[in-house]
């Protein structure tokens, strides 16, 4: 039998296996992710739910097999996320679109919606052998000005996939020492609420 990763959840209460095995590394093999697996996780995000259904998600698409698309993805990136998300097969940036096509008026729940997305693309990556990893940290000016955002849409984040590498326990590596760390969450007691400050579980 096969031991779990150190990032697999124990949770309290029985849910979807892959829910337990997704995570989110930093260590990655820098190998490119067989286009079959990438669409099926871009249609994974494209079956998300959305307010009025309106799907306020752009993803800008970088393949590590596209040298300079990717060199350009990971540009955008804080200086921080460059240094791991360098080895990752895929690079995505999110943008998101601030108001309804169907009247113009704000869409405040944009950004909700674009992690809905986002959330069932890396949950349809770790079904597959791979994991996503999200971040805040890109710069959003870069973003702009290199794909040509315009005004009513901001990127948000990026979302790199791809195949986690083996790390050695040990490692000294701060980073790698995150990858073998064991996740953990607040219990329920804390999150969900009767009113506030009281748990209603």
């Amino acid at each position: 039998m096969t031991a779990k990763h150190p990032k697999h959840a124990a949770p309290g209460h029985s849910i979807l296996p892959v829910i337990a095995e997704r995570w989110s590394p930093y260590a990655f093999e820098p190998r490119p992710v067989e286009r079959a697996k990438l669409l099926a996780c871009l249609e994974a995000a494209r079956w998300a739910a959305s307010s009025y259904n309106e799907q306020p998600w752009t993803f800008i698409l970088a393949e590590r097999t596209d040298a300079a698309a990717f060199a350009k993805a990971l540009d955008c990136l804080v200086e921080g996320n460059q240094a791991w998300a360098k080895n990752v097969g895929v690079l995505l940036l999110t943008v998101v679109s601030r108001t309804f096509v169907k009247n113009g008026k704000p869409n405040a729940a944009c950004e909700h919606d674009v992690g809905l997305a986002a959330g069932n693309m890396v949950l349809q990556a770790t079904a597959l052998g791979l994991q996503g990893h999200q971040m805040i940290g890109i710069v959003a000016a870069k973003v702009r000005a290199a794909y040509q955002v315009p005004d009513g849409h901001d990127p948000l984040t990026a979302i790199a996939l791809g195949y986690p590498a083996a790390v050695v326990a040990g490692t000294t590596d701060p980073l790698a020492q995150r990858d073998l760390a064991p996740r953990g969450r607040k219990p329920l007691t804390e999150i969900v609420l009767s009113t506030w400050g009281r748990p209603a579980l």
